[in-house]
């Protein structure tokens, strides 16, 4: 007899596999399926979710869509996307919103409505918004069960029918109550508990050996935790004499990353694997390119070149052996790998010559279908430590997508959209820090772009600057801000940054990420900083790991390395020089990497950290990105 399950139609969103897997946390087995799916796909179905989407309900192009699925006597809760093809089954009208919602909401329910959506949850509630369109009109029989400030049909039911839609997102972390929404809806569905971890990993072990039968697999390691945790998925599934780690040093490693990769797996008794060092291949493989996705897929193309060597010096039989990666669902997602999602960025494990090896039959991916805290719960079931779990994601590509490149050269679009963008900065209220750090506030407009992701699409905008002014004395601990001139103030209450951010990217046409100056040579003046020629090379790589390296080693020993969940630092080629650099902290917390909040690191962390990154002579200014995921990305590129 088959499962019961809950169906999520996928509309192309980052989050609709999200979607499924919150409720296998809860304990309800669920699936993905396509929208223009057939009936048959419902059966022992108890409730369908209708997840978001990166298109527009009145795009010309838009996801196929069975509408006969709206006739089905099966509870449907529409999420973002969802919510609007649920109220436009019912003769709704959805439109562009007065205003975009991007980040954080309150949702105040409606105190006149009864939902057994929102059983047991408070009647204000912080919810995750991700839109530019709404909903204008509901559909026939549908109640307004709760608003936001600028969302007048937040949530809305229709009982007789059993639909319920709403404009935020309840799969993401920063919805609080969408656990217990969910659970109300598998609740309302009539679901039994019938899903476990147990589970997961069983499934996971028997598909390695159906997929494996009767070959050997080369596997990917970056040292990272998803290709770790797969490593240790394959070597008990088939047994190390089946699985052979291949540990590329590309030369976008962190500072002695390769070696301490190697003594980790060596401590838990891996030996089934060996190191190449092939970073002279791949420095030649990005030689003078300055587009991220060229950049990314080189990266990526290279890693097949340089496996293909090392299957040749090891005298393996190709018709023997699969090539395995430690790919995760957002991986897919974010590279426009599903059927209606829009690319964010191109990952290393999704180019070409890993699509062709796809469609051969000859790639595994054990991990495909979780997230980052589920692979990181399958690592502690199958007994790796901590060292190996929890280190914060390094992906294929390393420092190189850290590295921002550039020509030297002010693009036609560029020159004519800065000045906008730095007109629209001007003009945006930001009312909420106190007089002095009002009165001292210098806004500017960063001439690089960064890539982001607002309403599910792709956004490549510019990063707006502010600076503060002079620390104050006494600001920084241990007196930092004497004893290296140049240190800036920095704002210590982190609700007032993240709504101050917050309020620049929401009203913003030209921006998707706020920055703010941490320190600047004190004989440099503003206008000498400026877009410089410059290319991942060596030079530049050996910089960023020097920058780098005070940062988490400061991490380490302050224990902030294991409260965040990664920290990211950037490389702009935004200088006084060409020899000097910008550099950006960028560390985040996150729980499945679809969304993430900034990180407020204590004054004495980070101001040891500015203290030690202003020593280095190559060092122009440095900034704090105090920006959340949407609308920005983790990284720049």
């Amino acid at each position: 007899m088959s499962r019961s399950k809950i169906v999520v139609l996928d509309f192309g969103s980052q989050y609709a596999h999200l979607i499924a897997k919150r409720f296998r946390m809860l304990g309800y087995y669920s699936e993905i399926a396509l929208p223009s799916t057939d009936l048959s796909a419902f059966e022992n179905c108890k409730g369908i979710v209708f997840s978001g989407g990166p298109s527009s309900v009145y795009d010309e192009k838009v996801p196929e869509f069975n509408s006969e699925i709206l006739n089905l006597d099966i509870p449907i809760l529409g999420l973002c996307y969802g919510h609007y093809i649920v109220q436009l089954g019912y003769n709704g009208k959805v439109g562009k919103a007065d205003v975009g919602e991007f980040g954080f909401a309150t949702l105040n329910l409606n105190p006149a409505v009864k939902s057994p959506l929102f059983e047991g949850i408070e009647p204000s509630q912080q919810v995750w918004m991700s839109h530019q369109d709404g909903v204008l009109q509901i559909g026939d029989g549908f109640e307004v069960v709760g608003s936001t400030k600028d969302c007048p049909f937040a949530a809305t039911q229709n009982l007789a029918k059993k639909r319920f839609s709403l404009q935020c997102h309840c799969e993401v972390k920063d919805t609080p109550c969408g656990n217990q929404i969910f659970q109300n809806f598998a609740n309302y569905c009539g679901m039994e508990k019938n899903w476990d971890q147990d589970t997961v990993l069983q499934v996971i072990l028997e598909n390695i050996k159906k997929e494996a039968e009767g070959k050997n697999v080369l596997l990917f390691l970056s040292g990272g935790v998803d290709s770790t945790i797969t490593f240790a998925l394959l070597n008990k599934a088939l047994g190390q004499e089946r699985v052979l780690g291949l540990h590329i040093d590309n030369g976008f490693m962190r500072k002695n990353e390769s070696a301490n990769v190697a003594d980790a797996y060596h401590k838990f008794g891996f030996n089934n694997f060996i190191v190449e060092d092939a970073s002279e291949s791949f420095l030649k493989a990005i030689e003078g390119l300055t587009d991220p996705q060229k950049k990314r897929m080189a990266v990526g193309e290279n890693f097949i070149t340089v496996r293909n060597e090392v299957v040749a010096k090891q005298n393996l039989d190709e018709s023997q052996w699969m090539l395995a990666q430690g790919t995760l669902y957002p991986d897919i997602i974010e590279s426009g790998g599903t059927k209606n999602s829009n690319t964010i960025k191109t990952h290393h494990n999704r180019v070409q010559g890993i699509q062709d090896l796809i469609a051969k039959g000859l790639i595994i991916e054990p991990v495909k279908d979780l997230y980052k805290d589920e692979v990181r719960a399958i690592g502690k079931k199958l007994g790796l430590s901590a060292e190996l779990v929890m280190r914060h994601p390094f992906p294929g590509p390393g420092l190189s997508i850290n590295v921002l490149c550039n020509d030297g050269k002010v693009k036609a679009q560029d020159v004519e959209e800065l000045p906008l963008a730095q007109k629209e900065l001007e003009s945006i209220k930001l009312d909420m820090f106190c007089e002095n750090c009002s009165a001292n506030l210098k806004r500017s407009v960063l001439p690089v772009r960064s890539v982001g992701v607002q309403g599910d699409f792709r956004t490549y905008r510019f990063p707006a600057l502010l600076d503060f002014g002079p620390a104050k004395e006494n600001e920084w601990p241990l007196g930092a801000e004497a004893a290296v001139k140049g240190i800036r103030h920095f704002p210590g209450k982190r609700e007032k940054i993240e709504e101050c951010s917050s309020t620049i990217t929401n009203s913003s046409k030209y921006a998707n990420r706020t920055v703010i100056k941490l320190y600047q040579k004190p004989e440099l003046k503003d206008d000498d900083l400026k877009l410089q020629e410059g290319y991942c090379d060596r030079r530049r790589l050996d910089q960023l790991r020097e920058v780098d390296n005070i940062v988490l080693t400061e991490l380490h020993k302050t224990g902030w390395y294991d409260q965040i969940f990664q920290h990211l630092t950037i490389d702009l080629p935004y200088a006084a020089t060409a020899e000097t650099a910008t550099f950006v902290l960028r560390p985040v917390v996150s729980e499945d990497v679809m969304t993430a909040r900034f990180a407020m690191l204590p004054k004495e962390v980070l101001g040891t950290i500015v203290q030690k990154i202003a020593e280095l002579p190559f060092v122009d200014a440095l900034y704090f990105d105090a920006t959340n995921k949407p609308p920005a990305t983790f990284g720049w590129e």
